[in-house]
């Protein structure tokens, strides 16, 4: 067996799901909306099976679809890409990471991972050869600066893979956060992965920055994009990469060897639903924030301590003064006594983590975000007599 995978125990995603079925328990661990998503765009993915091409679609993705990204980039981040040329369709965001390591990492190169991260990142980066490289982020503004990233680097760093916005921290990084980063990248000749899935997953009128815009990153960025993300469309799988040509012609070559292509229903649906009217994406993301604030505001009033969350589904607390002995213990605790599972998140991180916050996801209908809080009325009430 292949130590990479079989040496990987049970993730704590599929530990606090069973507890939660266990124990009849709201899940506000995983990380998907309730809502079907919209319904034109699944009419659309439905027409298409019924009177469109079923076969294998061009590899690189349909040139329909192609051409919608580079329009909704330009329109929304003002970046120019040549369909043709720079962008490319997968199988999601996961297959374009996987793709992207696989295609640019050779045995024994480095990669500079930021943690906390999603826990596919660390295995990717192995079965592709690489060793990681780690910068930690911490709460509660979960930022790092030129020192942290020199401090990681050598002469075997080929790669950074960083991911804006943050889940599961819930920041978002602007040009002034990410310059160090570009000026980094261009320092060492790094090729930055740019996993940007919640890029429309934002709040409170703040707006995305792609490290790509920044000077110098212009050919030394891959940035990664998910219709899964910005529909609410999580098992369609539909992903999309952006890059310079001498780039996207490499990470074509690994995307032949994965899954070749993307189920053409499903690429003619999001090449609808990226050509939407503004009001669609600023619709989805207010009710994103309704959502935010109306469990924000109910875990404040309980006495919890709430970290902010400027984007992605998901809002942390911090436990540190409720007597618990880490994240995991009290996660434990609160689906088995409380009935809500949520998700410690030092199981984002590889070494050195953090034990004393917790991630709610609240991409949820209000009725299941209410029953979870009304669930939470003792918790505080519990922790302070012990």
């Amino acid at each position: 067996m292949n130590p990479v995978f079989a040496n990987i125990g049970t993730s704590v995603f599929e530990t606090m799901s069973r507890l939660a079925r266990e124990h009849d328990a709201i899940n506000l661990g995983q990380g998907f909306p309730d809502d079907p998503g919209p319904e034109d765009m699944r009419a659309k993915a439905a027409e298409a099976v019924m009177s469109g091409w079923n076969q294998y679609p061009p590899m690189m993705g349909l040139p329909e679809l192609r051409e919608a990204v580079a329009h909704h980039y330009k329109r929304f981040q003002d970046l120019d890409f040549d369909p043709d040329e720079e962008v490319m369709v997968t199988s999601g965001a996961t297959e374009a990471l996987a793709g992207a390591l696989i295609a640019l990492i050779e045995p024994g190169d480095e990669v500079i991972l930021f943690q906390p991260m999603y826990d596919a990142y660390l295995p990717l980066v192995r079965r592709a050869g690489g060793v990681a490289r780690f910068v930690t982020l911490r709460p509660p503004r979960w930022t790092f600066d030129e020192g942290d990233l020199e401090a990681v680097v050598t002469t075997r760093t080929r790669a950074v893979l960083f991911n804006n916005p943050l889940n599961p921290a819930g920041i978002i990084y602007d040009r002034a956060a990410l310059a160090p980063l570009a000026r980094f990248c261009v320092k060492h000749h790094l090729v930055a992965i740019c996993d940007e899935v919640w890029e429309h997953i934002i709040f409170d009128g703040r707006t995305h920055a792609p490290l790509i815009a920044l000077e110098g990153m212009r050919r030394r960025c891959i940035k990664i994009g998910s219709a899964g993300k910005i529909f609410s469309l999580t098992g369609w799988k539909v992903g999309f990469i952006c890059a310079a040509p001498a780039l996207l012609r490499v990470l074509a070559k690994a995307h032949q060897f994965i899954t070749f292509t993307t189920p053409p229903s499903l690429q003619s649906a999001v090449a609808y639903g990226l050509m939407k009217d503004v009001a669609y994406f600023d619709g989805m993301r207010s009710g994103f924030q309704r959502s935010r604030d109306r469990f924000a505001k109910g875990l404040i009033a309980r006495g919890f301590s709430v970290v902010p969350s400027e984007g992605t589904y998901f809002l942390n607390i911090d436990i540190s003064k409720l007597g618990f002995e880490d994240d995991l213990a009290f996660c434990a605790d609160m689906v088995r006594r409380h009935r809500v599972a949520a998700i410690p998140v030092s199981a984002f991180y590889a070494i050195h983590p953090v034990r004393s916050i917790v991630r709610f996801c609240f991409a949820k209908a209000d009725a299941k975000l209410d029953s979870a809080l009304a669930r939470l009325d003792s918790v505080m009430r519990l922790a302070q007599r012990t």
